[in-house]
């Protein structure tokens, strides 16, 4: 997607933002949005699976149809696990993660949850650092837990 498409300002975008449940349709734009984003992508069969899974509940963000991040978590009795949010490289520190963020914790502490719990990269500042914006603070490392590059994972809570 060419930023040039839109209009060069992002409040006019938000006017155009629309966020909506992950459907089928929407997964080969997701699986090309996570080869892009993540150096161990999910396959579209994992995202096909997270539809088919009653614990599983993924938004997406769009601008004109277009997919531009996605978030998702699993509802684990009365916790959220967020499980997954890339935004498209050319919408990042735009707010788009933080928008979906919220909304996934919306929704998660609608369905029940009292708290919410992710894993990300030691190394991923930008994310670390909105986690921590939106009340989610460093409990644990898990060393060595990308496979990848054995980068240490930070286990973050957040109350809800």
């Amino acid at each position: 997607m060419d930023q040039g498409e839109f209009s060069s300002s992002l409040s006019s975008w938000k006017l155009e933002l629309r966020f909506s449940l992950m459907t089928m349709d929407d997964i080969p734009q997701i699986a090309a949005l996570e080869k892009m984003c993540f150096s161990m992508p999910w396959s579209e069969r994992l995202f096909i699976n997270e539809l088919e899974n009653n614990n599983s509940y993924f938004l997406t963000i769009k601008i004109r149809n277009e997919l531009i991040g996605y978030a998702g978590f699993w509802l684990i009795v009365d916790e959220a696990h967020i499980v997954n949010l890339a935004v498209h490289p050319e919408f990042r520190r735009q707010g788009m993660g933080g928008m979906l963020l919220k909304n996934i914790l919306d929704m998660a502490k609608q369905k029940g949850a009292l708290k919410a719990t992710l894993e990300v990269r030691e190394t991923n500042t930008p994310a670390n650092l909105l986690y921590e914006r939106l009340g989610f603070v460093c409990v644990a490392l898990r060393k060595g837990y990308y496979a990848d590059t054995k980068e240490h994972a930070v286990i973050m809570w957040a109350d809800l």
